[in-house]
């Protein structure tokens, strides 16, 4: 028997990527899994996976930037199971790259409702099911705005990134009176679909870049894309007792890419 067995979490973002590996994993290790996505028909296939494994699922469509939305996916998912034990906050976007002068304040409000607002709501609405019993919230960040600054055009998405990290450690530090942990991941470039979520503005970008000359040979995993089950172990990881004594910290899972 797993330590996960009975367990309940609750992902954003888990119809692909690495939402879709962890909530696998997850529900392999016993875990009811809640898909939280912004259309059900995008996570049908990641729940008949789970149930055809024995799993359990549900899911629930929301919009994570929405205040109501999130509380009331919350309320189904424990009116179905009672509870919530894990929470996975891990939806995001690349939204639009561009530099800062070409940047509109509508394409900089997206990405930051979605990344980091939505990221204080999946939080926030957490705490009041989870702080009888305690459990672990695992934040998915990035090591964009935390290792790295060489990406031109994602100040917004950094920026998202970023803040994501600071409001974890925030968080692990108010909440730990209630026995929930925080914990913040720090992907380098991992084999997902953001790229649909993504609106590079070439023209606009080549103002910007700064060439650089890397010295000749192969470098340590560098241009080497993880898997998303490689991620989705490291939150199996965080979310179990295994990591019982790690909270308010980031862990970058990038195959030393941010390192050169």
């Amino acid at each position: 028997m797993s330590q996960l067995d009975g367990k309940v979490a609750f992902i954003t973002g888990a119809s692909s990527g690495i939402g879709r590996a962890a909530a696998i994993k997850l529900a392999q290790e016993g875990t009811k899994v809640a898909l939280i996505d912004m259309k059900e028909e995008n996570a049908r296939d990641v729940k008949e996976s789970i149930v055809e494994s024995g799993g359990s699922a549900l899911i629930v469509e929301c919009d994570i930037a929405i205040p109501e939305e999130i509380e009331r996916s919350y309320q189904k998912v424990v009116d179905a199971w009672g509870k919530v034990d894990i929470v996975f906050a891990n939806a995001g976007i690349n939204g639009v790259i561009a530099p800062i002068e070409d940047l509109d304040p509508e394409d900089w409000d997206e990405t930051i409702s979605t990344n980091l607002k939505g990221t204080f709501l999946t939080v926030k609405y957490a705490i009041p099911h989870m702080k009888k019993h305690g459990g672990s919230i695992i934040i998915t960040s990035s090591i964009n705005g935390n290792r790295i600054y060489k990406n031109f055009g994602m100040s917004a998405y950094s920026t998202s990134k970023i803040g994501q990290t600071g409001f974890g450690k925030m968080a692990a530090l108010e909440l730990a009176q209630y026995s929930i942990r925080v914990n913040i991941i720090c992907p380098g470039a991992i084999e997902t679909n953001i790229g649909k979520n993504t609106f590079p503005q070439e023209d606009n970008l080549e103002k910007i870049k700064i060439p650089v000359e890397y010295p000749e040979g192969n470098q340590p995993l560098e241009e080497r894309a993880g898997k998303p089950e490689q991620v989705a172990d490291l939150v199996f990881f965080l979310a179990s007792d295994l990591s019982s004594h790690i909270t308010g910290t980031e862990v970058y899972i990038d195959g030393a890419e941010s390192l050169l």
